[in-house]
């Protein structure tokens, strides 16, 4: 058989029969890794020569009548290749049957219920390996509609239930959410390393996002021979699909009702970005249920490359959680919080698609707005620089349209300065150029020659010949200012831009 349920039907092992099956809390000792083929019930060491290979002996009569019994039938067993010995409790002294299973190399098990019963239980598991399996799937199904939509609940299901077994949630990036922290992504196999002694395997089913992309991955892993064990897991992580999925949602659901819980979920996914490993409230990896988590359950992005948006409303604005609304109507899955004059926030979109999707955005505001797209950077921890290109392009921008800080040059840079506040340090600035220009022509020209980067192409700007510039920057220097000093220049352009627009 091949696909999904491949060695679904493989012999169960005595671990599976021990650690999920019909021997559950029984006490083992030794590997439990043998398969079981089929059942015999011993009541004299005499029978001991017709037991077939790979078979679960069970002992009662004689042969389980003390501790001398019990450790010769253990000796038998192991001549005969058995799978395992199962003994009433009692057989051996305590500890005895540790030293006895690891000296002869065979899996012993001590049971409380009446051996006969449970000999009816272990052959049935052995002659249909796929029902038992069934069994444990059916069992696990209960629990985790028990369970409910918690990822944590979830998650806690499926390592109790399945034994040996470490199962982890991680989010899209990789990164843990619920569950056991050992199981990481490995190979999707099934005794892949060759089918020995605790052989590793690992198997993944990813969670869909109501989006239609991924939320995460469910990971399990541990260490065994059954072909069978890694199958069965599978089915059970699967199970686990539809509650983690209405966990997302219903996370999402009580997020959107409250405009204010989204502001301080993305207000402290912005603080936790900036802490640096090993600080108070930061442990290097992400706390379960903590604000990645949610923020993951919300479909926000928080890792990768990563772009900010700014929307600003040019004349009175209404309702914030509206607003918010409309935003992730158009963008997506996306933080929304008050800044500025507007609301802000960060995509995974390129800035080419996050403007495209902010116009159609200004289309459906009920009032005016302008928006803007701050550059592309990597990461929760620099995505403050973003959110401040995207002001600083939101504020340029005219009603209707969407500019881009990745796309502005120092014209736009500058058409964004409040001329208002700062038109007092800019005379200030030029007081001495002032002072000589009557006319204005040297604040002009010091403008263009500032802003086209010299005095051939500020001439084509003011229509005039190059020596005319010439002569009036050397009168510009002589009023005390040094071109060439690369700070100079930008104070007297921001203070040009000023006075001249």
């Amino acid at each position: 058989m091949t696909g999904p349920r491949a060695g679904w039907e493989a012999p169960v092992t005595v671990a599976e029969l021990v650690n999920a099956g019909p021997l559950a809390g029984a006490r083992m000792y030794g590997s439990g890794e043998n398969p079981v083929h089929q059942v015999r019930i011993v009541d004299e060491l005499s029978v001991f020569g017709t037991v077939a290979p790979h078979t679960a002996v069970v002992l009662i009569g004689t042969a389980a009548s003390g501790g001398w019994a019990v450790e010769m039938a253990t000796r038998r067993a192991w001549e005969q290749a058995a799978a395992c010995v199962i003994a009433p409790a009692g057989g051996l002294s305590e500890g005895s049957g540790e030293v006895l299973a690891e000296r002869l190399g065979v899996t012993l098990i001590f049971v409380d219920e009446d051996p006969l019963i449970v000999a009816v239980r272990v052959a049935s598991a052995a002659a249909r390996p796929e029902a038992a399996r069934t069994q444990l799937v059916a069992r696990c199904a209960t629990r985790l509609a028990e369970a409910g939509p918690s990822a944590r609940r979830v998650l806690g299901v499926l390592n109790a239930e399945l034994p040996g077994t470490s199962v982890t949630f991680l989010d899209r990036y990789g990164r843990h959410l619920a569950g056991a922290r050992a199981a990481r992504p490995g190979t999707d196999a099934q005794g892949a390393d060759g089918g020995g002694v605790g052989a590793r395997w690992s198997a993944e089913v990813e969670v869909p996002d109501l989006d239609g992309g991924v939320l995460g991955t469910l990971v399990a892993g541990g260490s065994s021979r059954s072909p069978g064990w890694p199958a069965a897991v599978r089915t059970v992580l699967r199970l686990a699909v539809a509650p983690l999925t209405a966990w997302a949602a219903q996370e999402r659901l009580r997020s959107s009702r409250d405009f204010a819980l989204r502001r301080a979920l993305a207000e402290r996914l912005l603080a936790d970005a900036q802490q640096e490993p090993g600080e108070p409230g930061e442990s290097g990896e992400p706390e379960e249920g903590g604000a990645r988590a949610e923020a993951i359950a919300l479909g926000w992005p928080v890792e990768g490359a990563l772009t900010a948006y700014q929307v600003r409303p040019t004349a009175e604005a209404g309702d914030a959680a509206l607003a918010g609304t409309l935003i992730a109507a158009a963008v997506g899955q996306v933080p929304v919080l008050p800044r500025g004059e507007g609301w802000a926030g960060w995509s995974a979109l390129d800035p080419g698609e996050l403007a495209e999707r902010l116009h159609r955005c200004l289309r459906t505001m009920p009032w005016p707005c302008a928006a803007g797209v701050g550059a592309r950077v990597d990461g929760l921890r620099s995505v403050g620089e973003s959110l401040l290109g995207a002001e600083a392009a939101a504020f340029v921008a005219g009603p209707g349209t969407v500019a881009r800080a990745d796309r502005m040059g120092p014209a736009e840079l500058l058409g964004a300065l409040p001329t208002g506040v700062l038109r007092t340090p800019a005379t200030v600035v030029l007081r001495p150029l002032l002072a000589v220009d009557k006319d204005g022509t040297l604040l002009e020209t010091l403008a263009a020659v500032l802003d086209e980067g010299g005095a051939l192409k500020a001439a084509e700007r003011l229509g005039v010949h190059r020596n005319t510039i010439t002569t009036r920057l050397e009168r510009i220097k002589s009023a005390g200012f040094d071109l060439d000093d690369a700070a100079t220049r930008l104070a007297l352009q921001l203070a040009c831009h000023v006075l001249l627009r």
